[in-house]
């Protein structure tokens, strides 16, 4: 009877229950674009509420083009020189745009020195004659710089629904650019199955509050928050969790790192910047948005199989071991017993092989 406890108690199922999931669930997401760096993480981003993204090449394409060109009191090759000679200095998206926009153009860059970068802001430089100051509108307006001349333009449904880099020479405003964004072609679509999970989207963009609106209001996000610095990025995340929520954060970008640490999961975009991916547990290879729905269906259907597995792992401990304290299992069946419940715990995992998502 002593034997058949022993044998019966052992608890090889009990040890196999959840890490023969998580393996066969992180290699079912790896066959589907999804790359999970841990367990823990699998096994997380079932209880998230709140799905924070970031706008610019998450949401969006992040294949930014010029659109408009509006200058005052200078050529508008001179412009676009200036700019890109600021510019090319820059990671941001919008600045990679100018400059591929300006090499299409033939036109040659300047000298451009000292340069300042102002992150979620613009850039400073000088050359041997001016200073020199490329930027957003707060940036402009903190600088000082009069933007009263291109009032009018901008009230252009065209342009309020752009993201605008504006150019000052010696503290006088010397034109802008329009730069626009598409979005995903299935971002819409993603949200809306998200909201349908019952989780709440929220964007978040440090762009101006019309094109954040614009987008928000495509793709079906009713919270949003425009103007965000890269820096206050993680502080609201930070806020979400304290209230009691759960966070995923998607981003692809350096200034998106420390809210991807920030949030309970952080995933990032494949196609994104090295510090982002560093920075999140869970990475889309293929940048495709559809991994973050099939990520969450994962872990949930990676949790349910690991509450399978330890229902059968105990389920055999608590029938066999009064039976074989009582004499009523030879020492030979409670070792058949014992083996078939780590095998009904592994053959249970596998099953997530098959799971569709």
């Amino acid at each position: 009877n002593f034997v058949a406890v022993l044998i019966i108690a052992c608890p090889c199922a009990l040890g196999l229950a959840t890490p023969t999931a998580l393996i066969v669930g992180m290699g079912k997401a790896a066959q589907n674009g999804i790359l999970f760096k841990n367990g823990e993480s699998l096994e997380e981003l079932h209880r998230a509420d709140t799905i924070v993204f970031d706008k610019t090449g998450t949401i969006t394409e992040g294949k930014l083009s010029v659109k408009n060109i509006f200058v005052n009191e200078i050529s508008e090759e001179e412009f676009l020189s200036t700019l890109s000679s600021l510019e090319r200095k820059s990671e941001h998206p919008i600045a990679k745009a100018i400059s591929e926009f300006t090499k299409e153009k033939n036109i040659n860059p300047i000298l451009v020195t000292e340069f300042e970068n102002k992150p979620g802001k613009g850039i400073k430089g000088k050359t041997d004659k001016n200073n020199l100051l490329a930027g957003n509108e707060s940036f402009m307006l903190e600088n000082k710089i009069d933007l009263s001349i291109v009032r009018n333009e901008l009230k252009n449904e065209a342009i309020k629904n752009s993201s605008l880099i504006f150019l000052a020479i010696d503290g006088t405003l010397k034109g802008f650019v329009s730069v626009v964004d598409s979005v995903k072609d299935n971002s819409a679509e993603v949200i809306n199955k998200i909201k349908e999970m019952k989780l709440e989207p929220i964007l978040l963009s440090g762009d101006n509050e019309n094109v954040t609106k614009y987008i928000s209001t495509i793709t079906g996000i009713e919270k949003y928050e425009s103007g965000v610095m890269p820096e206050h990025k993680s502080g609201k995340v930070k806020k979400l969790q304290d209230q009691g929520r759960k966070v995923i954060m998607v981003g692809d970008g350096i200034n998106d790192a420390p809210a991807l640490v920030q949030s309970n999961i952080g995933i990032a975009i494949g196609n994104g910047t090295d510090v982002a991916i560093e920075s999140a547990e869970v990475v889309l290879i293929n940048g495709d948005l559809n991994g973050v729905i099939k990520s969450i269906k994962l872990s949930k259907r990676t949790i349910a199989v690991i509450k399978q597995n330890l229902f059968w792992a105990f389920i055999y401990n608590v029938i066999g071991i009064p039976l074989a304290a009582a004499g009523l299992l030879n020492p030979m069946f409670a070792a058949l017993a014992m083996s078939l419940s780590s095998v009904s715990v592994i053959s249970n995992s596998l099953r997530l092989k098959k799971v569709k998502l």
